[in-house]
């Protein structure tokens, strides 16, 4: 096999080149940013493929401990497993900032299917701190405002 399996595709963020066209990314680049773009979409957040994404985002006001860092790691495995099929994925880990008890680092080691390269990268992910949900507050509870006020 060759490495026109990987092949070449528009950068994420979409931005442009030296010459204005719109820039390209290629091979391992091009998976590293396919994966940055999976665990960073919602599902839901794309109409026209609602299941697309990565689940990670409801945990961001989970507790940061061990419980949630194992179902942060099912879920990359699993968006990965379904949406980037150019990768084997050989194991997430989740690993604590010893300084910001908000941050985790997202390790995900991989190698690509056509040539066997093992690669890994890694994806911070952002945890609201104190671990308690914020109760909805209820609609007829809400003020309601004057129309011009």
């Amino acid at each position: 096999m060759t490495t026109d399996f990987v092949g070449a595709g528009w950068a994420f963020p979409v931005r442009t080149d030296a010459t204005g066209s719109i820039a390209l990314v290629r091979r391992d680049r091009e998976i590293q940013e396919a994966i940055r773009l999976i665990l960073g979409t919602t599902p839901g957040e794309r109409p026209m493929r609602p299941e697309f994404g990565c689940r990670i985002a409801e945990h961001v006001f989970g507790v940061p401990d061990g419980a949630t860092a194992g179902q942060i790691a099912q879920d990359v495995r699993t968006a990965l497993d379904r949406w980037e099929p150019r990768i084997d994925v050989i194991d997430v880990s989740i690993s604590f900032d010893r300084m910001d008890a908000g941050t985790l680092y997202i390790d995900v080691r991989y190698s690509v299917r056509d040539t066997n390269d093992v690669r890994n990268l890694v994806f911070p992910f952002y945890a609201i701190p104190g671990g308690e949900r914020a109760e909805p507050v209820p609609l007829e509870a809400a003020p309601v405002l004057p129309r011009g006020a």
